[in-house]
């Protein structure tokens, strides 16, 4: 009997629906090949909504989403809302309520691509990010003092847990094993400044350590493995980081790899629904035009895939991709490529469809 996933898609502001349009192109086709089905149900959620109506996301919707097998969403944000309202009011709240505590972001330079950092081939980079995803500065605990006034104090507190933190090292642990590359895990965080909260991050890091005799281990500073990343990113397996640090590095990462139209993440929920998603943003300027680049969206189908056990299906995008890159486009720039966006996603179904 064919295995049936029912996936929540929410193609959301600017170019994301262009986007996801080609990943589900790329994910119909590999399920063909693969013997499994999809129901798709489309959500109107994002900046659109939110003008028309004033509402971002309702709990009642975000129960929905917690029925399905997977999220898969295009982009949030919208030049006519106030930055932090749809950031906060759908994309926090959902990685918040559907407790999407690890947020997974693979760092992989494929042939054929560019990147700033000079002499570094396929080989070097190649690295993944996990980052707790529902602690730390972004629960927006503070508040202000005399706002407005000359003498305004502004707080914002970083909230870390036994609990929260354990459990996102576990995960760092676990999927280093199952990666099984170099098989070296590094913290990085800030003990010598932020003393309470990352005492307790390399404490419990130490501890679970012990767990996993095989698994190599150490730590940078966040300052240090900036540098790091940029002069001998072949030093990386994979790196487990809070919040804030987490989301500084791997745009430093993205970049590394070639670009946000290449970049792909995943807001997991180990034992829930998890939801995944390009980096690169709403991209509003190019709207309908068919210029931004697909492959960040594609591969987080590929990831969804993995991360749901379709292991099989995955390889085959990653082909495609690795494929495409190296032999297709020109540039993985919006409106360098050579190719529309609709093409792109095309080039990978064809690949597929002759090789898988």
């Amino acid at each position: 009997m064919k295995k049936n996933y029912e996936i929540a898609v929410i193609p959301g502001d600017g170019t994301g629906p262009e986007v996801v349009a080609e990943g589900i192109k790329v994910l119909e086709t590999v399920a063909a090949k693969c013997n499994f089905d999809y129901h798709f149900s489309t959500y109107d959620i994002g900046g659109e909504r939110y003008l028309k109506t004033g509402e971002t996301i309702s709990d009642e919707l975000l129960e929905c989403l917690g029925q399905k097998d997977a999220i898969y969403l295009g982009a949030i944000g919208h030049p006519e809302v106030k930055p932090g309202i749809l950031e906060q009011g759908i994309l926090l709240k959902t990685r918040f309520s559907l407790d999407q505590y690890i947020n997974l972001r693979p760092v992989k330079l494929y042939e054929g691509v560019y990147t700033p950092i000079k002499d570094k081939l396929p080989e070097h980079v190649d690295f993944v990010v996990v980052r707790e995803n529902t602690e730390g500065l972004y629960v927006g605990a503070g508040g202000y003092l005399k706002r407005g006034t000359p003498d305004e104090v502004a707080i914002q507190e970083s909230i870390n847990t036994r609990k929260g933190v354990e459990r996102c090292i576990r995960y760092a642990f676990d999927y280093c094993q199952k990666r099984n590359k170099a098989k070296k895990l590094t913290l990085c965080g800030k003990t010598n400044v932020l003393t309470y909260a990352f005492d307790l991050w390399e404490r419990t890091f130490n501890e679970v350590a012990i767990e996993y005799p095989d698994i190599e281990t150490d730590y940078a500073h966040v300052d240090a493995l900036c540098m790091w990343m940029v002069k001998n990113p072949e030093w990386f397996d994979v790196i487990v980081t809070d919040n804030m640090f987490g989301d500084v590095i791997t745009d430093l990462g993205a970049m590394i790899q070639g670009g946000m139209g290449i970049a792909a993440g995943a807001n997991i929920n180990p034992d829930g629904v998890s939801m995944f998603e390009p980096i690169g943003g709403s991209a509003p300027k190019y709207t309908g035009q068919q210029k931004i680049n697909p492959i960040a969206a594609i591969l987080a189908a590929q990831l969804m895939l993995e991360t749901i056990g379709e292991q099989k299906a995955a390889s085959f995008i990653e082909a495609g991709v690795a494929k495409v890159l190296r032999e297709n486009i020109k540039d993985v720039a919006a409106g360098k490529m050579g190719y529309t966006t609709q093409e792109i996603g095309d080039l990978i179904v064809g690949y597929i469809q002759e090789n898988c």
